[in-house]
């Protein structure tokens, strides 16, 4: 358990102290980033004004601020600011939190802000600990948590609090947490060149506080100026020509899909890593492999969705480099999956249908039948329940006259979806009543 009381930064620095807090924020203005929680009239800068008792939990990825946020209104409301880290601590330390901050409130008035990092990983009864101080106000409460809050934070405690979700940082953000580094005498004093700028934003993945650390390895070796080179030399990771939003870009990720499709598993894989060790979003590749698992596998495989959607869950859950696995396992299941197209083309042609106005009445028989007048206007007349018939299929007309004839879903003979070919024969054959 760490505490800090009211000194000014400065007069706290030590020449010891990370760069990521040497740098950190003095007030709620120097916060980069996170500008739809910190702009005019919004609710914590309406707390931190106001010095009204405060209880929040924020929610986002790491380097974010969280902890810069909660040290920052600390700051700024002149409350004693105790840090509790979940990770280490336990319910004895908030215990002792707390009552150090009642003798506090009844002594001498002074208020405490009570920060606990990753509070998901206090357990319930950890957790319940927290709600008296926090429903009696003796401290104003700020918890930080990486995970969804809605399954990891108690209810009683989510409750009593106001959630703010914080965002990764974009890449200005994060070349303004350079540049506001080298610029600073709390910073280092190295330059450095636009190449390495632009590799380290890629490397950041919109950490600050990687940025920060990365930063601050590369400055102890460089002489005088930061290179590409000095940077890989520092954190041991070498730059992969990638532009985010380049050519790079487009052409890696379509050499992915590509090679997925081309059931070329290895390939597949380098470029997945390609774009790993670039500092791609996680999210975006997570998302590319569950349109590729409908749009290239589909019925050939039903699974390979529920592979895809469940790495896109972990690198929300656990993200990178864990992350890595999940979505490796995903991109090798996918690449030896049979391959379909069937999917895609049945809706790309059902829509356009109905784009060019081939949609017809709905038949009488289907129509909502439930509102009084319904079956005067022969609304469900006629219907036949499945559930009554053997089989649980009946020969019964469901599209409109003008699309009876038409056949957007056709089965390949690959993979899982060869059985759909003869399932769906029959079913037609029972539909048409033959």
């Amino acid at each position: 358990m760490e505490s800090l009381f009211d000194e000014p930064a400065e007069e706290i620095h030590k020449a010891n102290e990370p760069l990521a807090v040497r740098m950190r924020p003095r007030n709620l203005d120097e916060v980069i980033g996170q500008g739809h929680l910190l702009g005019r009239g919004t609710p914590i800068r309406q707390l931190v004004e106001r010095d009204a008792p405060m209880s929040l939990v924020l929610w986002g990825p790491p380097g974010t601020g969280k902890t810069t946020l909660a040290y920052v209104v600390s700051r700024a409301t002149k409350r004693r600011f105790v840090e509790i880290s979940a990770v280490s601590d336990g319910v004895k330390a908030v215990r002792e939190a707390i009552a150090q901050a009642k003798r506090d409130l009844g002594m001498s008035g002074r208020q405490t802000l009570l920060f606990v990092d990753e509070v998901h990983r206090f357990n319930k009864a950890q957790q319940d600990a927290l709600l008296p101080a926090v429903e009696n106000r003796w401290v104003s409460f700020i918890g930080a948590t990486t995970e969804n809050p809605f399954f990891s934070v108690n209810s009683p405690l989510l409750s009593r609090s106001l959630l703010l979700t914080l965002q990764p940082l974009q890449d200005d953000d994060i070349r303004e947490v350079i540049k506001r580094a080298l610029g600073d005498e709390r910073g280092v004093e190295a330059t450095i060149t636009d190449e390495a700028v632009d590799h380290l934003v890629r490397l950041a993945g919109g950490d600050a506080r990687r940025t920060l650390t990365y930063l601050e390895a590369a400055d102890l070796v460089a002489d005088g100026e930061i290179t590409v080179d000095v940077l890989e030399k520092a954190v041991d990771r070498a730059a992969v020509r990638y532009d985010r939003d380049g050519d790079q870009h487009y052409d890696v990720i379509s050499a992915f899909i590509k090679s997925i499709r081309g059931s070329d598993p290895d390939a597949a894989l380098h470029y997945l890593a390609r774009m790993i060790v670039a500092g791609e979003d996680p999210r975006f590749i997570a998302r590319r492999l569950i349109v590729h698992a409908s749009e290239d596998i589909g019925m050939a495989d039903p699974t390979a969705l529920q592979t895809a959607v469940a790495a896109a869950a972990a690198v929300e859950h656990v993200g990178l480099p864990e992350a890595r696995i999940n979505l490796a396992q995903a991109v090798i299941h996918l690449s030896l999956a049979p391959k379909s197209a069937a999917v895609i083309t049945a809706i790309d042609e059902a829509m356009g249908d109905v784009r060019r106005g081939v949609v017809g009445h709905v038949p009488n028989h289907l129509r909502d039948a439930h509102y009084k007048g319904a079956e005067k206007l022969g609304h469900g007349v006629g219907y036949k329940y499945p559930h009554s018939f053997p089989g649980g299929v009946v020969a019964q007309q469901y599209a409109p006259d003008e699309l009876a004839s038409r056949q957007y879903y056709r089965p390949t003979t690959h993979g899982a979806e060869g059985r759909f070919t003869e399932v769906l024969s029959r079913i037609k054959s029972v539909l048409k009543g033959r």
